[in-house]
């Protein structure tokens, strides 16, 4: 099968927590993540897949000190080219390029810091080619940018991405030219369904959301965050709860959705969607 991704499209999350048998319990328990450890025991830092029926959806690694969080990254051609492009455009590197796996064979990665502060990994695909399941319970949905400032991060990504920002509804989104045609080629009838049901124009090349962080909120740092599809947001809720898990908000009806915010036990955040179809 030909990639899910092309440059410039978000295409794998990893979790960064002081406890890694913890965080696996938690996910496993909550959305049935089974894991795969790619690191050797011997290795002084943990990394394992998370799979479902087979399939990645994300990663568990040792964190290095840190709060625990959930980590981005985009599919880029060249690593170090687009780190170059954030650089020139206001960035700061955070990790520089780095080769991972035996012989680099895994892929490419590097970590930058926006021109506001907000981390943003980068991927330059080899053997991981990116989240294999998507879109379906217990896997990845959505990415989305935090902000202050929509100008400045419009004029940062679009300059290392060729992102733009468009409207949707009340909201803002990411757009890539380049991903509704790829979308199309692979998934033949793509533009032609989602019209059907009602999305605005240039749906099909959305790829991120961008969510201004209120003027009097003074304790929400600029940060990208990750949201997981679900077939329940409710059940979901209630089973994190059990879990140990702090609900922040929700669930609350929205458009096309029904999503809640949760803080996990060692106090990532993440946001659960429950895709609810137009009347």
């Amino acid at each position: 099968m030909s990639d899910r991704y092309i440059a410039g499209v978000p295409c794998w999350i990893d979790l960064t927590p002081p406890d890694v048998d913890a965080a696996m319990a938690f996910y496993g328990g909550l959305f049935g993540w089974e894991f795969e450890e790619r690191t050797p025991p011997s290795a002084p830092v943990r990394y394992a897949y998370a799979r479902l029926e087979g399939e990645t959806v994300a990663a568990i690694g040792s964190g290095e000190g840190e709060p625990a969080a959930w980590n981005s990254y985009v599919w880029v051609d060249d690593a170090d080219a687009a780190v170059a492009r954030a650089k020139s455009a206001g960035g700061e590197v955070v990790a520089a390029p780095v080769d991972l796996g035996p012989d680099g064979g895994v892929g490419r990665t590097a970590t930058v810091r926006d021109a506001e502060g907000a981390l943003l990994g980068l991927w330059q695909p080899r053997e991981n080619r990116g989240a294999e399941r998507v879109n379906a319970h217990g896997s990845l949905n959505f990415n989305d940018l935090h902000t202050r400032d929509s100008a400045a991060a419009g004029a940062f990504y679009g300059a290392v991405f060729g992102w733009d920002v468009i409207g949707v509804g009340d909201g803002q989104m990411w757009a890539l030219p380049a991903y509704g045609d790829f979308l199309e080629q692979r998934n033949p009838g793509n533009r032609e369904r989602q019209a059907e049901m009602g999305a605005p124009a240039r749906f099909d090349e959305v790829v991120a959301a961008l969510s201004p962080i209120p003027e009097d909120d003074a304790d929400t740092a600029t940060h990208w965050g990750v949201t997981f599809a679900v077939d329940d947001a409710d059940a979901v809720v209630a089973r994190a709860s059990e879990l140990g898990a702090e609900v922040v908000q929700g669930p609350v009806d929205l458009p096309w959705v029904r999503a809640a915010v949760i803080r996990d036990p060692q106090g990532a955040v993440f946001t659960a969607s429950q895709f609810v179809p137009p009347a």
